[in-house]
């Protein structure tokens, strides 16, 4: 007897439908006729597919374009009101989060800082910063479609937070709480990690194939791009380069090694440093830069020789296009980055050299946060699409 082929038609028809949708989103406006051009789909089942994602509301007619001859076609854009999604960035002494519509774009924003006991992760305030945004967010078709967070840790694929050596945390299972209590797809991920996919998504990573991001604030965290790809390692802890050994019998770090890497170049390194000469902020220690301190800049100098010389590591190993330096510390790219460059071109191999650069973070502290927002959107997607 033969089968009917009804689940290969309905796959084939996700799949269309996936691959009409993601030209909308990359290309409107544009036509019918020109999803056709784009996809090798046929003009009926193009004209079908749109119909559907018109039906739920993912894309709009907007009128008539330019006509080539004959009628003047109706073109369609992407509606990224349609939904809207909450990334976290959970970092050692903060919370920051943002609601953003399905295309990316910024609604709402909160941070706090937070003041906690070592092993607790604060829960309330979180849960807190999530209500909030979710209060802030406009009606629509699908809602708040998920949550993404950030963390300065060790995630494992089912979002149980393994370890956090900034946080004094372990073995926490962040995803299911926040599930339970909103009912939500939660998706966790390594706070770096975040912050190269929010850089790739829509920042100073747009259009470079392989590139790492380093995330410089309390600690150091690297996440790694490669030919487009976020890579995670065989099994998915990839990217704790800040724990890198760089003094052989160096100072004891929390995460029980000697000599790492964040210990000589992360925002606690300047403090430690900086508190021998009255300092006790970052920000103090921008605006002491900004008004020509020569001891300070004397101070963000020796920082960036050790940024430098844990980045020139990396280029040696990965040979990337591009070196992203992210979170709070890239608000001092002023003063840090002469002395980066000087330790990278000192310390990397000529051939991994020619065609690096050495960027800032376009999105600066928010990488993470707009990654982790990211995160959401794309399981939402991945959820329509399959």
């Amino acid at each position: 007897m033969r089968m009917k082929p009804t689940g290969d038609l309905t796959l084939i028809k996700k799949m269309n439908t996936s691959i009409v949708l993601d030209a909308v989103i990359k290309n409107a406006p544009l036509s019918r006729a020109r999803i056709s051009e784009l996809t090798g789909l046929n003009k009926a089942t193009v004209s079908s597919l749109v119909q559907d994602l018109i039906d739920n509301q993912l894309v709009v007619e907007i009128g008539p374009g330019e006509s080539s001859g004959g009628r003047k076609p109706l073109m369609l854009l992407f509606h990224e009101a349609a939904g809207y999604a909450i990334g976290i960035d959970l970092g050692v002494n903060y919370i920051r989060g943002m609601l953003v519509d399905l295309r990316g774009g910024v609604i709402a924003e909160h941070r706090q800082q937070v003041k906690r006991k070592f092993k607790e992760l604060p829960l309330e305030l979180l849960i807190a910063s999530i209500e909030m945004l979710m209060d802030k967010a406009p009606r629509s078709r699908y809602g708040v479609v998920g949550i993404g967070i950030g963390v300065p840790g060790i995630v494992d694929d089912g979002g149980v937070i393994l370890f956090a050596p900034n946080m004094k945390l372990s073995q926490v299972d962040l995803k299911a709480k926040l599930e339970k209590r909103f009912s939500l797809p939660v998706t966790i991920d390594n706070e770096a990690n975040a912050g190269a996919q929010g850089e790739q998504k829509y920042g100073a990573g747009r259009g470079i194939a392989n590139q790492i991001y380093v995330s410089v604030g309390i600690g150091i965290g690297t996440g790694i791009i490669l030919n487009k790809e976020l890579y995670k390692g065989a099994s998915g802890f990839s990217g704790e380069l800040g724990h890198l050994s760089i003094q052989y019998d160096g100072k004891p770090c929390a995460c029980g090694n000697q000599g790492c890497w964040e210990l000589y170049a992360s925002e606690n390194a300047l403090l430690e440093q900086a508190a021998s000469l009255g300092f006790e902020s970052l920000e103090e220690l921008l605006q002491a830069a900004e008004c020509g301190d020569e001891q300070v800049i004397s101070l963000f100098d020796s920082i960036g020789d050790y940024l430098g010389a844990g980045i020139a590591n990396i280029v040696n190993v990965f040979n990337p296009e591009a070196v992203i330096i992210g979170n709070r510390m890239s608000r001092a790219a002023e003063w840090l980055k002469p002395a980066i460059e000087e330790a990278v071109g000192k310390r990397t191999l000529s051939f991994h050299r020619d065609r690096l650069r050495i960027l800032f973070a376009e999105l600066q502290e928010e990488s993470a946060v707009r990654g982790a927002a990211y995160y959401a959107i794309d399981s939402f997607f991945t959820k329509i699409k399959s």
